[in-house]
């Protein structure tokens, strides 16, 4: 293989892995992958099926003289079991053929008339996960001998990625299930409400608060929070270090009832004030049925995410063997797109932690992994890991720091993370040739870092929503993303005690926000 040759397959895997990292939209990142083989390659036509666990077809693009064609799932379903791809099915193994003529491997596509009957090359290969294929990948060439083991290999290569987004949209429409799940369970039913003085002494309640809880409502009003919920007493001293008006606390507990039965309920507490009187309001969820599908869906993404890790390991294995290779042709060009490559895969890496962190998180894990960090220095480190996503727009980026570099007790990789993502964020809506701002500035009792885009802005309306766990905002009609990158955000930035929001760009576009803590030896030095 010339060095033209490997520059043009570098490039090939760049572009594959960057259409498979865009979008969760199955059929549409397959029909971006099956567009840029063919106008790589020159190839006649190109398929690329996707399989459910018996081997049936869930999807399946066809690119036939650069266009997308339609087939129904009778037609797909004989091609799984004979010719070509009937191969692949039956040996787990892919399949190189140099002459459709010759090769009995091969059957003809009598709907395609005369045009099939001159011969061709062909290439089948098998998308594998967990020794079982998953899906197809075929491409065909009019010209005899046009394939050779390279192009094979390079099939190959796209079918692991392939592999890789497969199981990324498996995963988000099992999650997205979940939550319509979630949602059908409890819409339409009322929660358990108490209302409560700062001491916790019951003043006033719902209907089905005192059902819920067996007592009669004379016993309830001589009853305190602390004897119902087991984390009522943690719960009120929180209250009392933060009595800011709609502070909000919302965490998992237990429902104390009359009869000593405990019930797994999500609490959300607010701290209200009037000019009269101050008040605390408690509203109970019982999510024992959430407790079970949650623990089901544990289970399940805990398999999915060890199968993402694996292909995943495995492409960027081969991208260093690849570097490995490279070093002695000393070809800038070809290392830059391996580097390029190896930043692509990175991506998805940090997505993977992001969801694995997101789990630990919204299970109540406390953060062990932490450090002395330079604030300053990883907002520098973060900017020059998606330096070149900002080159690729000509965005220019304004670093401003008003603090002393701060030195924070963090756990460095979240809190990068959390940059990267607000990053990539503000470069994804950002127009060409604008400018992206990022800083760090003093806070009360916190330091605050802070990125503003020149972009479209988001509607106030949105503000809060953003940072829900799957919400996109839709954007020129399309919704962008996976919906998690916000809320891992979230979560990291409060695990360490601080919060994240955004706000209007000046004069134009979005500006994200969240602040840290710093210790107290180090609030006059920042402060100052």
């Amino acid at each position: 293989m010339t060095a033209e040759e490997e520059r043009s397959y570098l490039e090939i895997l760049y572009n594959v892995s960057r259409e498979l990292a865009s979008s969760l939209d199955l059929h549409e990142v397959l029909t971006r992958v099956l567009m840029l083989v063919s106008s790589n390659l020159g190839v006649e036509r190109a398929s690329l099926f996707v399989l459910d666990a018996e081997g049936k077809p869930i999807d399946a693009v066809v690119l036939y003289q650069g266009e997308i064609t339609s087939n129904d799932s009778s037609y797909i379903s004989d091609l799984l079991q004979s010719g070509l791809a009937g191969w692949v099915m039956r040996h787990k193994a892919a399949a190189l053929v140099t002459d459709t003529h010759q090769d009995e491997r091969w059957m003809p596509r009598t709907y395609e008339g005369k045009v099939d009957s001159a011969p061709k090359s062909a290439i089948c290969v098998p998308v594998m996960m967990q020794d079982e294929i998953h899906g197809l990948l075929t491409v065909v060439h009019p010209q005899v001998n046009y394939f050779n083991a390279a192009h094979l290999q390079l099939q190959q290569a796209i079918a692991d990625m392939a592999g890789i987004a497969i199981r990324n949209a498996q995963l988000f429409s099992d999650l997205q299930k979940n939550r319509d799940l979630y949602q059908g369970l409890f819409e339409g039913i009322a929660d358990p409400v108490f209302v409560t003085d700062s001491d916790g002494l019951i003043i006033e309640f719902n209907k089905l608060a005192r059902e819920v809880s067996g007592y009669t409502r004379k016993e309830l009003l001589k009853t305190n929070m602390t004897d119902l919920d087991v984390r009522g007493v943690k719960t009120l001293a929180s209250l009392m270090n933060d009595k800011r008006a709609l502070s909000i606390k919302q965490y998992e507990s237990s429902l104390r009832k009359k009869d000593g039965q405990e019930v797994p309920v999500e609490v959300r507490v607010s701290w209200n004030r009037t000019h009269e009187y101050e008040f605390i309001q408690w509203i109970f969820r019982d999510i024992s049925e959430r407790q079970k599908l949650e623990a089901l869906r544990d289970s399940m993404t805990a398999m999915i995410y060890h199968d993402l890790r694996s292909p995943l390991a495995n492409v960027i294995s081969s991208l260093e063997l690849i570097n490995e290779s490279l070093t002695l042709e000393s070809d800038p060009q070809i290392l830059q797109l391996v580097q390029i490559a190896n930043r692509s895969s990175s991506i998805m890496q940090r997505l993977i932690s992001s969801l694995l962190d997101i789990r630990r998180l919204q299970s109540g894990q406390e953060i062990i992994r932490k450090s002395d960090v330079n604030l300053d220095a990883l907002v520098d480190e973060a900017i020059e890991i998606v330096r070149p996503l900002f080159e690729s727009k000509q965005i220019n980026v304004e670093r401003i720091t008003t603090v002393e570099p701060p030195k924070l007790e963090l756990d460095e990789d979240m809190i990068r993370r959390v940059i990267i993502n607000l990053l990539e964020n503000a470069i994804k809506f950002s127009p060409l040739n604008t400018e992206v701002t990022v800083g760090i500035k003093p806070g009360r009792d916190e330091v605050i870092v802070f990125i503003e885009d020149q972009g479209p802005g988001i509607p106030e309306t949105y503000r809060e929503r953003i940072f829900e766990k799957y919400f996109r905002l839709d954007t020129e009609g399309k919704s962008r993303g996976l919906g998690l990158g916000l809320s891992f955000c979230q979560l990291a930035v409060q695990a360490h005690g601080g919060k994240i929001w955004v706000e209007s760009g000046k004069p134009i576009g979005s500006r994200f926000l969240f602040s840290l803590p710093f210790p107290v030896d180090q609030a006059s030095s920042v402060k100052g």
